[in-house]
């Protein structure tokens, strides 16, 4: 088998000069789009904090109040983040909220779209699958190589290959929803004379909407995992502790940081989540 070894295709070596080349050519674009990037982050974290934790938590149990319209998830809401008060990790909790709201922002302006694309025209949502699945299927370590050497270490790259692990879930749910509206739905609205324009957003829309929801949900909880990951880049949020316990093998730290991103989890998806009518 040594024929075979001894022409090895340079995959590594090609992929090492694409980056080198981005690097030389447009440095100067992803510099900037970088910053950008660090100042929208660290800017929304600052208004966030200057907020009074307990006044933020009255925030957020009403924003569950509002989605949810029973008592349960708001109670929920404010006991998960009166012990996350209690244990000392509302910055971190705020840093990594942050993330996900940029991430799963992203995600929902280009998935969408994407997906309403895809359900529109069967052939070009084809093309993308492979795509798709490789976007999931890749090691999400992987995604840090080529980010890091792009962007540095931080917020950046933390950010970007949360985005990128995270963007297959809403275009496939919004596929899912456009390409399952009822046949007579649409039917009806053509004999009425509606325009595609109106046939979208009338009747396409509102009835995907649960699996649009889902693809948010979704997104947020793919983020919200992403963030110990990011952590190994300098991300700030919940993924530090968890890191530094890692690498003390400190299983206070671990546990207590761990229990608290499962419990910003749990808050989120409860908050978020579709009833059935």
């Amino acid at each position: 088998m040594n024929w075979l070894t001894d022409t090895k295709i340079p995959v590594g070596l090609w992929a090492r000069e694409i980056f080198d080349w981005i690097n030389a050519t447009f440095g100067g674009v992803i510099d900037t789009f970088a910053d950008g990037l660090k100042d929208g982050f660290e800017g929304i974290v600052d208004g966030l904090l200057v907020v009074p934790p307990l006044a933020m938590v009255a925030i957020f149990v009403a924003i569950a109040w509002g989605i949810q319209r029973r008592w349960q998830t708001p109670l929920l809401v404010l006991l998960g983040f009166l012990f996350i008060l209690n244990q000392g990790y509302w910055e971190e909790t705020i840093q990594s909220l942050t993330l996900v709201i940029m991430a799963c922002t992203a995600c929902m302006g280009i998935g969408v779209p994407i997906g309403i694309a895809g359900a529109h025209n069967p052939r070009f949502y084809r093309a993308i699958v492979p795509v798709l699945d490789l976007m999931q299927t890749l090691p999400t370590f992987v995604y840090l190589i080529p980010t890091v050497v792009l962007f540095g270490i931080g917020i950046v790259p933390g950010l970007i290959a949360t985005v990128i692990f995270v963007l297959p879930a809403p275009i496939r749910l919004t596929y899912l929803g456009i390409s399952s509206t009822p046949t007579a739905l649409v039917e009806a609205a053509q004999a009425f004379g509606a325009t595609k324009r109106q046939l979208l957003w009338k009747v396409e829309l509102p009835s995907a909407l649960p699996q649009i929801m889902a693809g948010l949900n979704q997104a947020i909880m793919l983020s919200l995992s992403m963030v110990v990951i990011a952590g190994l880049v300098g991300a700030n949020g919940l993924g530090v502790p968890v890191v530094r316990a890692l690498n003390t093998v400190n299983t206070a730290l671990g546990f207590e940081s761990g229990f608290v991103i499962v419990i910003v989890a749990i808050m989120l998806d409860r908050t978020l989540r579709v009833r059935k009518k």
